[in-house]
């Protein structure tokens, strides 16, 4: 444990700033304090059902930014300003896509050549859209989209794009990783199949049902439906279904308000089938569940707080010892990778030119507190490995973390190595 204790003060260290660049004054001296920042934009619900999710996603990167700062910046030659610290500016989508894309454009007018969102695949293709007509009519001004959640495998198949780069499995490859713990699960004969009517959601159905048919061809569908994104309040009518068909498990890409809402609504309908999800393991649904979610609920997740390994945990207890709030309690590892590559490639590209960084961002290779991850350049679909978890009390066996302080995490039932959750590309690139 005083090993642990010692490793997370490390992390801490390295993270946490007392005040406004003070521990990045410390380390790097006032020359690179006065140094102009490299502004990131994020363009993230900030308000509306959906503003916890933007909000946790700010804390993650804030919290990676003040890393890279910490050891001193993104270290470029003098020519480019020398060691620079990153800085994030925040944009509100509102949940909406005509937002979302009026925040792109004061981004670039405010000058800021790095683009970085990921809740909603249709915000992201929405995006995406602009930025490459954007970046095809203004070379000058050309942006790079980092995209850390949104999991369309069409994002880097068919819509593959060069601007464009992936740091969340997507898709199809989290449904594999799911589908590795179906296929054993044999109390298991009927699964009801619930989703959120966009892309995104219309994708996991998609995908559940064709792995279904090869991995599990006995497990019965017996619910398969869509609900409006973000304006369902009450979900007691599909719980009712859902506890109406027989169904022992439930899958589900819901993600946020969606998620909490139809887990809670099951657990007060009655319902004692397995969830099998994208995002079950936080933003309220471990303590909506309760009891009843112990040993039902599995999540798929590129990284848990209980991974079995010293630096992964240490790691985590940095990050509570920064966000202290038991509603902060919202770690993702993709999106402090993400902000490694990031630093790694401009500091390889020795600028930050978009062309420049994005072409060694394609060979960004990069790890952290015991995880590590790789760029895909034919595709840029970020290579890591997963893990599946199961929601325990806390205290049980492989669970020394709890989510939220709601008293239940989750264990580690599975590990998918980076090779194993690989997925064929569909893309065709075409480059500057």
């Amino acid at each position: 444990m005083n090993k642990l204790r010692r490793q997370a003060l490390k992390y801490l260290q390295l993270a946490l700033w007392a005040g406004p660049l003070s521990a990045f004054d410390a380390m790097a001296g006032n020359s690179v304090k006065e140094a102009r920042p490299i502004r990131l934009a994020l363009i993230e619900s900030l308000s509306g059902p959906f503003a916890n999710t933007g909000e946790a996603v700010f804390r993650n990167l804030l919290w990676a930014a003040e890393r890279v700062n910490a050891r001193g910046g993104v270290r470029l030659p003098p020519a480019q300003g020398g060691a620079r610290p990153l800085a994030i500016v925040r944009y509100d989508s509102k949940g909406q896509n005509e937002e979302a894309l009026s925040a792109l454009r004061s981004a670039i007018d405010d000058g800021v050549r790095v683009v970085m969102q990921g809740n909603s695949s249709a915000t992201a293709a929405a995006l995406l859209d602009a930025i490459e007509k954007h970046n095809e009519r203004d070379p000058e001004r050309r942006v790079l989209y980092l995209n850390y959640s949104a999991v369309d495998p069409a994002l880097t198949n068919e819509k593959c794009s060069f601007w464009h780069f992936r740091f969340d499995a997507h898709a199809d490859m989290r449904m594999a990783a799911l589908m590795q713990v179906i296929r054993d699960d044999k109390a298991v004969h009927s699964a009801y199949l619930i989703g959120q009517d966009y892309s995104f959601g219309q994708a996991v159905l998609r995908e559940a049902r064709r792995q279904l048919a090869v991995q599990r061809p006995d497990i019965r569908i017996v619910g398969d439906e869509l609900h409006p994104v973000g304006r369902v309040k009450d979900f007691a009518p599909y719980a009712a279904k859902i506890r109406q068909s027989g169904a022992q498990a439930v899958i589900t890409g819901n993600w946020g308000n969606d998620l909490m809402l139809l887990v809670k609504a099951a657990r007060e309908a009655g319902y004692e089938g397995r969830f099998y999800t994208f995002y079950g393991n936080a933003l309220g649904a471990p303590a909506a569940l309760g009891d009843a979610g112990v040993g039902k609920v599995l999540a798929v997740a590129d990284w848990l707080p209980n991974v079995p390994v010293a630096d992964s945990r240490a790691f985590y207890q940095a990050f509570r010892q920064r966000f202290p709030r038991n509603e902060d309690d919202y770690v993702h590892m993709r999106m402090q990778l993400m902000m490694e590559a990031l630093a790694q490639s401009m500091e390889r590209a020795g600028s930050t030119d978009t062309v420049a960084v994005a072409r060694a961002m394609e060979q960004a290779s990069v790890q952290l507190a015991g995880r590590s991850g790789w760029m895909r350049a034919a595709d840029h679909q970020f290579q890591q490995p997963l893990v599946v978890g199961v929601m325990e009390r806390k205290g049980s066996e492989g669970v020394a973390f709890d989510v939220e302080g709601s008293g239940y995490g989750f264990r580690v039932v599975r590990e998918i190595a980076a090779r194993d959750a690989e997925q064929p590309s569909l893309c065709h690139m075409r480059r500057p």
